[in-house]
């Protein structure tokens, strides 16, 4: 009898979904949870509707970006179990870039096609660590936060190219400055579970990811009508349940503000050289699974990617699993964060895409969805945009014609 009602209501929930229907926590656990089932929903089941669901709101259509990496510091004053990205300084590949080498990096990105340049960095290393104080200082610049501000702005007049910053916690009046510059920003909100945060645990030892603080910064992009990309990380130590929370505050950030352009589920890789090189990663079967509830919660008309190269040659299979985006591919540069991992060729991308009946389409920084609309973007980039856009939002065949 257990069985046969735990049955009834995954059956129940996914029949919902599949309609379009809105997805409460308790169906999206019923779907996502093998606690307390007899066993899982069939996977299949699982993608069909989520790949139901994604053809209602995006058809046939997958996109991708081609950017340019710009990490414009290593240095954090976070320390991430899973990261190897940031550094202290004396460590190999401990640096802060130059407005020279900013510009360098941009331009190169340019010449080769790119429409998007992704500033990544160390969140406030200057709280921490005098060397970045000092960098800052020289540059005329009290906080890294303002430094990156004027980097956009050097990119956008210099490049034509658009800025999308990713730097970390956010406050409102940071949000301000990089609205005039950035055609949208982003903070991986990773997870809600202040348990993560309990010592031994992979944000242990890091102030910057407070859950908390970082739904206030989306809410306040949110305030300011800024295009805002956001996700989860999986496979880190947190539950099933902690995932779909996660989804759900996503979920009620957008319904209260509308500018949650993308979300992104990203899975944990181990590498060498951080704390948890023995954790165990996620499956390719969790990552469809969690992939194809992100797309039941979210529903038909948000932006859901994941990373190809995270994936390596499994990758087209993640299109079974309800996503339209496959996130910002560079010709020029690697994955800073996963620099294991190297991007697929566009060419690649194109070709397992539209072998499974797919369009292959290139975006801007900002989705189409978002171009046309006037308060989500400042006027200044409005007008670079117009210059990259296509007239249905989408990005234009040409690349970026030196200013």
């Amino acid at each position: 009898m257990r069985k046969r009602i735990a049955s009834t209501k995954a059956e129940t929930a996914l029949e919902q979904a599949g309609r379009g229907q809105r997805m409460s926590r308790e169906e999206a656990l019923v779907l996502a949870c093998r606690n307390g089932q007899p066993e899982p929903v069939p996977l299949d089941e699982l993608l069909g509707a989520a790949s139901q669901v994604r053809q209602q709101g995006k058809g046939k259509t997958v996109t991708f970006s081609k950017k340019v990496f710009i990490p414009l510091t290593t240095l954090c004053r976070d320390y991430c179990s899973y990261c190897t990205f940031r550094k202290d300084p004396g460590q190999p590949g401990a640096h802060f870039m130059t407005p020279d080498e900013v510009l360098a990096l941009a331009e190169q990105g340019r010449r080769a096609g790119c429409k998007e340049a992704l500033f990544s960095l160390g969140d406030q290393p200057e709280r921490i660590f005098p060397e970045a104080r000092e960098f800052l200082r020289r540059q005329g610049y009290a906080c890294t936060l303002d430094y990156l501000a004027a980097m956009c702005e050097l990119v956008l007049e210099r490049t034509g190219l658009l800025p999308h910053a990713n730097p970390g916690v956010m406050d409102g009046a940071l949000l301000d400055k990089l609205k005039g510059s950035n055609a949208s920003v982003g903070l991986m909100l990773e997870n809600v579970s202040v348990r993560l945060m309990r010592e031994g645990l992979p944000h242990a030892n890091a102030p910057d990811k407070v859950p908390a603080l970082r739904l206030r910064t989306m809410e306040e992009a949110g305030k300011r009508s800024m295009a805002f990309t956001t996700g989860i990380l999986i496979g880190i130590g947190e539950t099933m349940e902690e995932r779909v929370d996660s989804l759900l505050a996503i979920r009620a950030m957008h319904e209260k503000y509308g500018h949650i352009q993308e979300v992104i589920v990203q899975n944990f890789r181990a590498k060498p050289d951080i704390p948890m090189a023995h954790h165990a990663e996620p499956s390719l079967e969790e990552m469809l699974r969690t992939l194809a509830v992100a797309r039941l919660i979210l529903g038909a008309r948000v932006n859901l990617q994941a990373p190809p190269n995270l994936s390596y040659d499994d990758f087209p299979r993640l299109l079974d699993a309800g996503i339209n985006d496959w996130g910002g591919i560079s010709p020029v540069t690697k994955d800073f964060i996963n620099p294991e991992a190297a991007w697929p060729q566009i060419s690649r991308l194109q070709k397992e895409t539209e072998a499974r009946g797919f369009l292959l389409r290139e975006r801007l920084a900002i989705y189409p969805e978002f171009v046309a609309r006037d308060k989500f973007v400042s006027p200044r980039v409005r007008g670079k945009i117009g210059a990259l856009a296509a007239a249905d939002g989408f990005a234009s065949r040409g690349g970026v014609e030196a200013p």
